[in-house]
């Protein structure tokens, strides 16, 4: 499956509008920019890397060669990461912020609403576009990783300062120190469950290809270098 990448899923959602209700959005996306704190129930979810709204009007959609397109409405994309199961991150968003989401799929046709859950995720994934490809810089980490991962750096940097300029005992004494610290930030990145069989036999048939690919970059560091 082209949405997932080790931990991470990437969930596209595309929704038509109708233009006379659009202008609504837009406004209530400009609030919620000034007004941040609205959001807090969105932005306290550590399983979400992103997510974002778009509107896009007829005329925005690119010509690919398919010759211009008869719309009769605009369209809001929406695109998240996250870690976790589809199920997983659709009760969140429904939980942190339901009147959010509502505002936020304000003008979107025979939007149900995020409460009940039910039939807010049969419209999502009535809507909901599939990836040909998904990239992800760090695959085998979640949020949390990445953030425990440059936790763990910084005190790796600190003790390298220490190491240059203190006695052995006084070293070991800081070093003891800066495990407790990071303790709970000493995690094993890695992929997280499998989501289906044909998930898993897409990793195996692209391994070589990424194996590969991360050969010939290093060739070419080294011609650089």
């Amino acid at each position: 499956m082209s949405n997932i990448a080790g931990k991470a899923y990437a969930m596209n959602i595309v929704t038509p509008s109708k233009p006379t209700k659009t202008w609504l959005n837009r406004l209530i996306f400009m609030a919620a920019r000034g007004l941040p704190a609205n959001l807090m129930g969105l932005l306290g979810l550590s399983i979400i890397h992103f997510a974002r709204w778009v509107i896009i009007k007829p005329e925005d959609w690119p010509d690919l060669g398919q010759g211009k397109q008869n719309l009769n409405n605009d369209y809001m994309l929406f695109c998240s990461n996250f870690n976790g199961t589809w199920d997983q991150y659709i009760d969140a968003f429904s939980d942190g912020i339901p009147n959010g989401l509502n505002l936020f799929w304000y003008s979107a046709t025979k939007y149900p609403g995020s409460i009940p859950v039910t039939p807010f995720k049969d419209y999502i994934t009535y809507n909901q576009l599939s990836n040909d490809y998904y990239y992800n810089a760090t695959p085998g980490s979640a949020q949390r990783d990445v953030k425990s991962a440059i936790q763990v750096y910084q005190q790796v940097l600190a003790l390298s300062g220490d190491h240059a300029n203190t006695s052995a005992e006084d070293f070991a004494r800081a070093y003891k120190t800066a495990i407790l610290q990071v303790q709970d930030d000493l995690g094993d990145p890695g992929f997280g469950p499998v989501a289906s069989l044909d998930t898993e036999r897409a990793d195996v048939n692209r391994t070589a290809y990424v194996n590969a690919a991360q050969k010939q970059f290093r060739l070419l560091r080294k011609k650089k270098a």
